[in-house]
């Protein structure tokens, strides 16, 4: 071969991966980031509390009660996303809307959402509270559509990656967090108790009535301020009003101005022309023959919305489709059988969210449970960790799933590609929660514990970060038109929605009656056994273009 040909031969090949440094619009993909954090913070840090938080409504219910109590509030903060997130896609798709207005509605109606649960004092308040709050979530198609349009496609095996990042940061801090947070009259008794700092001499009563109000309170915080910072920085990407005017955009430039104004004044810069800024040539003493080159062009202004359609600014495209296409366009075969996929997929990781929860918060056996035992299968008993201690461990999810971002999955999607990985992932889940149960005959032995902890950790967050960002690109590139794209992600959020909701209901229905029975492992292996059921619909799915 010559040497000729054997350039060719490697200009002819596959380009490599585009690197994270020559990624476009790194502030705009970091708000969209900011999104899906703080959303998953709020869903994360109730994992840690929610057991308890629930047995405080009911303190003579026994484990298996709250257990089921425990999947219907997760369950219906999900339910009520089925009837209402293919409405947000449709909303983000319209030009009255775009995706930046039903971003910041969902996010302040959740953060509405926590602080009706931060006050509830029963079952039946707080499940309204979730339930108001899964409605409006318009957040997950909202930002994941922001983030497909803010960056060109052969970005997109780089910019998906951000939204299980998100994920993986939010399941570090949350959990932590809505642990430290809980009840502080009793795990902080010199500083919220009797005789102490902040309580007085009889402690802090509304502390007492509401133990669980600071983690809620908290995550409403973090879910308004990110509605006000994405009204002031994020960008509209709906292509028919991504030109028109954001006064959000402008109220945030002027203040960055007047910082940056006050800034030069204290490091001892002063402004041309200070009090206005310069406004003409002699203004800058500039050479006024500069002003005549051929190359100038003078900036007329348009005098109406038309002539602004008519010169769009950015190299916007000279016509945009005024409405998006039927809805029917968008069931298409490769569509249905992504979400099929999707749809199993949803129903194992949100029972094995709901599961793990109460499994490491319920009661540790029983001296009659410890003598009924008969290995393999028949034994009962959770792992009974505090709320503070549910957090750590439900922080090692966050911790492994960016270990194995950075680490083994770009290597391993670059050489097998995206649908293969995704499709082998899906076979990691059912040996993680075959494996589960077993945990709780080590809490005799914490050192074998935690090391058993880990090990299920890895298995599922391994599956889990090639399945989840796989699943995202699989919907994205399955839209039959980038007009249907709101629409599509809406329709995968409704369905992950749906099977999210009926995972942890069935789960913890299974879990309660796996107590019931004396197996701790009934939910987890028909869990398992579900999720490698969950298996076969991949095959079928194919990655559109």
């Amino acid at each position: 071969m010559t040497v000729r040909q054997d350039v060719e031969s490697r200009r002819s090949g596959p380009p490599p991966p585009p690197s994270w440094s020559s990624i476009p619009n790194k502030f705009q993909l970091a708000l969209v980031c900011s999104v899906r954090m703080v959303d998953f913070f709020q869903q994360a840090a109730i994992q840690a509390y929610m057991f308890h938080q629930l047995k405080s409504f009911s303190p003579d219910a026994p484990d298996s009660e709250i257990s089921f109590q425990s999947g219907l509030l997760q369950g219906v903060f999900t339910l009520a996303q089925v009837f209402t997130g293919v409405l947000w896609g449709r909303i983000a798709d319209s030009p009255r809307f775009g995706r930046k207005w039903v971003i910041i509605a969902g996010l302040t109606g959740q953060g509405i959402s926590c602080m009706g649960v931060a006050f509830s004092s029963s079952l039946l308040s707080a499940t309204i509270w979730r339930c108001l709050g899964g409605a409006v979530n318009a957040t997950v198609g909202g930002a994941r559509t922001a983030l497909a349009e803010s960056t060109e496609k052969r970005f997109h095996s780089r910019t998906f990656l951000l939204l299980p990042l998100a994920w993986n940061i939010a399941n570090i801090f949350g959990p932590i967090f809505g642990g430290l947070f809980s009840d502080p009259v009793k795990n902080y008794p010199g500083l919220f108790g009797n005789n102490s700092f902040f309580g007085g001499a009889n402690g802090s009563a509304w502390l007492r009535r509401f133990p669980y109000a600071p983690p809620n309170m908290l995550c409403a915080f973090l879910l308004f301020a990110d509605a006000a910072l994405i009204w002031v920085a994020l960008r509209e990407t709906l292509v028919t009003i991504k030109f028109n005017r954001d006064r959000g955009i402008e109220f945030g430039e002027m203040i960055m101005y007047k910082i940056r104004r006050v800034f030069a004044q204290n490091v001892g810069y002063q402004s041309l022309n200070s009090s206005h800024g310069p406004e003409t040539a002699s203004d800058l003493d500039v050479d006024s023959d500069d002003a005549n080159e051929p190359t100038s062009v003078r900036l007329n202004s348009l005098s109406s919305k038309d002539q602004l359609e008519a010169k769009p600014l950015g190299g916007a495209p000279s016509t945009v489709p005024s409405s998006a296409p039927p809805f029917s366009q968008a069931l298409t075969v490769n569509v249905l059988m992504v979400l099929a996929t999707v749809a199993l997929m949803d129903f194992q990781i949100g029972g094995f969210t709901s599961l793990w929860t109460i499994f490491l918060s319920s009661s540790t056996r029983t001296q009659e449970e410890q003598a009924a035992m008969r290995l393999p299968f028949y034994f009962a008993g959770g792992i009974g960790f505090s709320p503070s201690t549910v957090g750590i461990a439900m922080s090692i999810l966050g911790f492994a799933g960016i270990f194995l971002q950075f680490t083994l999955y770009p290597s391993v999607n670059a050489r097998y590609g995206l649908l293969k990985s995704t499709q082998w992932s899906l076979f990691v889940f059912p040996i993680a929660y075959a494996l589960a149960p077993y945990l709780s005959l080590l809490v005799s032995t914490p050192i074998i514990l935690w090391f058993g902890i880990i090990v299920v950790v890895v298995l599922q967050v391994s599956a889990r970060t090639f399945a989840i960002p796989g699943s995202v690109l699989l919907i994205n590139n399955s839209s039959p038109s980038p007009q249907l794209l709101g629409t599509i992600h809406g329709m995968g959020a409704a369905t992950s929605s749906a099977f999210r909701t009926i995972g942890p209901i069935v789960a913890g229905y299974w879990y309660s009656r796996g107590l019931q029975l004396g197996v701790v492992g009934y939910a987890w292996w028909c869990v398992s056994a579900l999720a490698l059921v969950g298996v076969l619909p991949s095959f079928w799915a194919r990655d559109g273009k």
